[in-house]
């Protein structure tokens, strides 16, 4: 097996803890099947997703970023829902913009009754990263940092 068959992506959710984590737990207690590659982070609101957080988690070696909340006009907060899906499609534009393909951006809409469709988003925005391939972002980040390394120990090595 070669080590890009072995690869899976790492996928980051940030969910509304209204809707789309409650479905998220509900797809858990009715033992539906999704990826295991997903890790959540349970937010009071979409519209409270910072569009720092979706870009640091894409430098720190996530694959990609799901952002779910409640759908649009039930929100719990009245308008949080649609202001995130106006920061999510300005962020997938400044992705573009960095480089980065913004499939690694994914927003749903999942009711806290949507188990079945909370498993469906997961496997689909999976499915969709497999075929983006890994995060480019994150390996030149890291070969930055062994190129930084790398210069620290040779000017240390003509001081001394």
């Amino acid at each position: 097996m070669t080590q890009e068959s072995k690869w899976e992506p790492k996928l980051l959710g940030f969910l509304c803890r209204w809707c789309s984590y409650a479905g998220a737990d509900l797809a858990g207690t009715s033992r539906k099947k999704y990826p295991a590659n997903i890790r959540i982070i349970k937010v009071p609101c979409s519209g409270r997703v910072d569009s720092l957080f979706i870009l640091k988690a894409l430098r720190l070696g996530f694959d990609g970023v799901l952002v779910s909340g409640c759908h649009p006009g039930d929100c719990h907060y009245q308008t949080g829902n649609y202001r995130a899906r106006r920061r999510i499609a300005i962020t997938k534009r400044f992705l573009e913009y960095l480089g980065v393909e913004p499939q690694r951006l994914q927003a749903s809409w999942v009711s806290a009754s949507e188990g079945g469709k909370f498993t469906e988003v997961v496997t689909d925005v999976t499915r969709g990263l497999k075929e983006v391939g890994p995060n480019q972002l994150f390996e030149r980040r890291k070969d930055g940092a062994k190129a930084k390394a790398g210069s620290k120990g040779t000017a240390r090595a003509k001081k001394g």
